[in-house]
């Protein structure tokens, strides 16, 4: 696995002033495998929840788990109001896409695998018309094109609230805390998620290692649904959907209709896990597996 950071052009949509920034991206497997999977995670998270997935992909596949700008070691936005826009984040992985696409002298074959917020981008960016090459299949994690509001406003209340921590083990204590709905992970899999989800600052204190200025979103929509059909009804790439039975964010009757709209989903079902499967314990990495690497 390596490290790598992609330097952007500056976002040329709506009034925003935001220059080059960079976003960091870890690369694993064989550079010269034309099956790519990019891996892009949710809300607050980083690429780093991809380490146990992609260790498994990359006997088959390069795999690209990239840190959202404002998240990871990704670089934050000077302008909050561009963390709502959502042009933004298409921008940036039809710049990725690109990227990857050019280190190559043939056309490669491009999987998506996108948790909660992740995914939202991966489906948008399938059915956008300028893409260089079309998204083959796309796996969304616990999420989907409606959104309840009620699911939105729980959410509100701890992103972005910027609270640090003494310690390394209440850091992690209050991360169990509230993502205890991500399912039973191991005692090694809270701990990988703790270490790569901290950021120290200089005061010697300990912070989530996201920007809090991304709560702008809950700040615009915590009072409404999110619905997104008119993207999901364009989207043709075959596609599966994790779903945890618990969930609150992916509700059972989005996901059924999601079976019978636009990419006709295959949809998975989890028991005791709300939002959202981490794809780390080694069930769910067996679902996706099998998923990206079936037979045509």
């Amino acid at each position: 696995m390596q490290t790598k950071r992609l330097l952007l052009p500056a976002f040329p949509y709506q009034d925003s002033t935001e220059k080059i920034r960079g976003i960091a991206y870890t690369d694993w497997g064989d550079p010269d495998n034309a099956h790519v999977v990019i891996c892009v995670h949710g809300l607050t998270r980083n690429c780093r929840d991809f380490d146990y997935l992609a260790r498994v992909l990359e006997k088959d596949c390069r795999v690209i788990c990239v840190d959202v700008v404002g998240r990871g070691k990704s670089d934050w936005l000077d302008n909050a109001e561009d963390y709502d826009c959502y042009l933004l984040y298409i921008a940036d992985a039809l710049s990725l896409v690109t990227h990857i696409q050019a280190q190559y002298t043939t056309p490669i074959k491009l999987d998506w695998v996108g948790i909660s917020m992740g995914g939202l981008i991966g489906m948008m960016l399938a059915v956008q018309p300028e893409i260089s090459i079309p998204v083959h299949r796309l796996v969304m994690s616990d999420i989907g094109p409606f959104i309840p509001l009620a699911a939105l406003s729980r959410l509100s209340e701890y992103v972005g609230k910027d609270i640090r921590f003494n310690s390394f083990d209440v850091f992690l204590a209050y991360l169990k805390k509230i993502s205890a709905t991500f399912g039973p992970l191991t005692d090694a899999q809270w701990h990988h998620l703790a270490i790569h989800s901290i950021r120290r600052y200089a005061d010697g204190t300990l912070g989530f290692c996201y920007d809090p200025k991304i709560e702008i979103s809950f700040e615009k929509h915590v009072l409404e649904d999110i619905n997104l059909w008119e993207y999901w009804d364009k989207l043709r790439s075959p596609t599966l959907v994790l779903r945890g039975t618990e969930s609150d964010i992916l509700l059972a009757e989005t996901a059924a209709e999601m079976q019978i709209r636009g990419a006709k989903a295959k949809v998975v079902e989890l028991p005791g896990i709300g939002h959202a499967p981490l794809l780390m314990d080694c069930e769910q990495i067996e679902i996706v597996k099998e998923f990206l690497l079936a037979p045509e």
